[in-house]
């Protein structure tokens, strides 16, 4: 499996100031409150939009540092995603993870698997890939709709026509929502649209 390290972005107020992998936000994010700035600084994980904080004691280097060990910790945890097979493999049985177990159906259901191409054992697993798929794709719009809620609510929350924009998102009206956004300041407009790509049904 491939780690990909985490991204996140940075705002100060509804401008954006750098986004990107951790490291580099954080620094970014260093050098503006080192000039004082009066608008609040907010950092969004790229994927969740939970807010992200930074330890930004010490020198650069440190602050790398100290994010380059949580990183390894977290690849550590996220790398052993291979399935383990502990089931000792009976002679001639192929090494395709199949479990015997019984089902119970009604007649006209067998006789529907039955004529079925390949038979009900395929019939069955076609039709259990597609209810996973289906709810695979309403798991990930809902995580989407979460995240573009989250960064609007944190960001978004004064500006105008805000609650439109959150009915037409939970609404799954895209058109609508794109309208609203298209408004709002150029930076929060273009990451609210970035998170919502999966956010409504039709892209989901």
């Amino acid at each position: 499996m491939t780690v990909h390290p985490p991204t996140c972005t940075a705002f100060e107020g509804h401008r954006r100031i750098a986004s990107g992998a951790l490291p580099d936000v954080a620094l970014a994010v260093r050098e503006v409150l080192a000039r004082g700035e009066q608008a609040p600084v907010l950092v969004f994980d790229d994927v969740t939009s939970r807010p992200v904080e930074f330890d930004l004691r010490g020198t650069p280097d440190e602050i790398v540092a100290r994010l380059a060990s949580q990183d390894d910790g977290a690849q550590t945890a996220y790398a052993t995603d291979d399935p383990i097979e502990d089931t000792p493999r009976g002679r001639g049985r192929p090494k395709l993870g199949v479990v015997a177990r019984e089902i119970t159906l009604l007649p006209r259901h067998w006789d529907w698997l039955n004529g079925q191409s390949g038979g009900a054992s395929v019939a069955l697993r076609k039709l259990v890939d597609a209810a996973r798929a289906a709810g695979e794709n309403k798991d990930r719009q809902r995580a989407a709709q979460e995240a573009v809620y989250r960064f609007m609510t944190a960001l978004a929350g004064n500006l105008p026509r805000y609650e439109d924009a959150t009915r037409a998102l939970y609404a799954d009206d895209r058109p609508r929502f794109d309208e609203i956004v298209a408004a709002w300041p150029q930076d929060v407009r273009d990451y609210i649209l970035r998170l919502s790509n999966t956010a409504f049904a039709t892209h989901a």
